[in-house]
């Protein structure tokens, strides 16, 4: 197979994860034959210092012609100033929406070898596996109006949570269409009891629904969900939600794996071109000090391989090899749980993970 992909590193630990996923598919193209282009662009506060933009006209131009993007993160403290007009943030959310990427997929697996890692007790998160669907484009992230004003008390803020019949119907369907090849269970998580858009959410995930007599749908509030996934995680298989609730509880549910550093992410449209990219944030604390923990970026990897370019076996043998590797002992600082545990270098993992792709 032939195929570009666009590598946007970002800000942060962003390039020094994305090199090792990189180097991971470079060894997947070797191995079983296929001819991959990279092209690295900006996007996010390296962007911005760049060309004042977060997501450049030759950015997204390279996007729309490649057959995949994978991404690091964006963000930091050189560009926090809150009444700043131009964030990094505004770059991701930008070329989701051009690209027309609605759905984000985040799976949550608890790796046996890591349970220890994770705060919550090993019982309760021992066979957890979870594929999260958070609607991307819509909800208050991007509704309109938006504004701040100065009333007689003082300032008022205004943010629109709205959506429409056909995001809801295209999120919630293909949440369904992706239980199917798992447990075939759907918790629809809203807010029904409080939101008119939940109440909207609520009626078409059941009109959804009956179409896939196969599949079993649940409806949960949001809040008894967030306490659901630190008591019993392991009764979900796939939860579908809207955009903000989703940025939250998958967060949360990163606790369930251990780290932040090892949860990929897919953000997908109607076609076949997605954007991929670990669910961490940019770490600028840690960023050049070459222990941040790529694993999520090379999952995510997998999943590019998977959602895009339909190479199966090349996914799964990323995913094993992983498996291996941590099984195996190998360690970022993030997954240890003191300082006197031998931990390993952002490269050094990542050539451990080709290394076992040789096998």
């Amino acid at each position: 197979m032939k195929a570009t992909i666009v590598l946007l590193p970002g800000d942060g630990i962003g390039p020094e994860v994305v090199r090792e996923a990189r180097g991971v598919l470079e060894t997947i193209a070797a191995r079983f034959g296929h001819a991959l282009t990279f092209a690295e662009h900006l996007i996010g506060g390296a962007a911005i210092d760049a060309t004042g933009d977060p997501l450049p006209a030759a950015t997204l131009a390279a996007c729309r012609s490649a057959d995949a993007v994978l991404l690091g993160a964006v963000g930091g403290p050189k560009w926090d100033d809150p009444k700043a007009r131009v964030r990094p943030e505004q770059g991701l959310l930008a070329i989701r929406k051009a690209l027309g990427l609605y759905a984000n997929l985040r799976p949550v697996r608890v790796h046996p070898a890591l349970a220890a890692v994770s705060p919550l007790k090993a019982e309760r998160i021992e066979g957890v596996d979870i594929l999260f669907i958070r609607e991307l484009t819509g909800g208050l992230y991007f509704g309109w109006p938006r504004f701040r004003e100065e009333v007689g008390d003082g300032r008022r803020a205004v943010d629109t949570l709205e959506y429409t019949e056909q995001e809801i119907r295209r999120v919630v369907t293909l949440a369904f269409q992706l239980a199917r090849t798992r447990k075939k269970r759907v918790t629809s998580i809203d807010k029904a009891n409080v939101l008119e858009s939940s109440r909207l959410w609520r009626e078409i995930a059941t009109e959804v629904a009956a179409g896939f007599p196969d599949v079993t749908l649940e409806h949960q509030l949001v809040d008894s969900c967030a306490m659901r996934l630190v008591t019993a995680a392991r009764t979900f298989d796939v939860i579908v939600t809207e955009n903000m609730f989703g940025d939250i509880l998958t967060d949360e549910a990163a606790v369930l794996a251990g780290s932040l550093g090892l949860l990929p992410s897919a953000s997908l449209g109607d076609g076949t071109r997605g954007l991929y990219e670990p669910i961490h944030g940019s770490a600028p604390d840690i960023a050049g000090q070459g222990i941040a923990n790529p694993i999520g970026t090379i999952l995510s990897a997998a999943m590019l391989l998977r959602h895009s370019l339909h190479l199966l076996e090349e996914a799964d043998a990323i995913e094993r090899a992983v498996r291996e590797v941590i099984a195996a002992g190998a360690r970022t600082p993030d997954t240890v749980l003191d300082s006197s545990q031998k931990t390993i270098s952002t490269s050094e993992l990542g050539a451990a993970v080709r290394s076992a792709l040789g096998h």
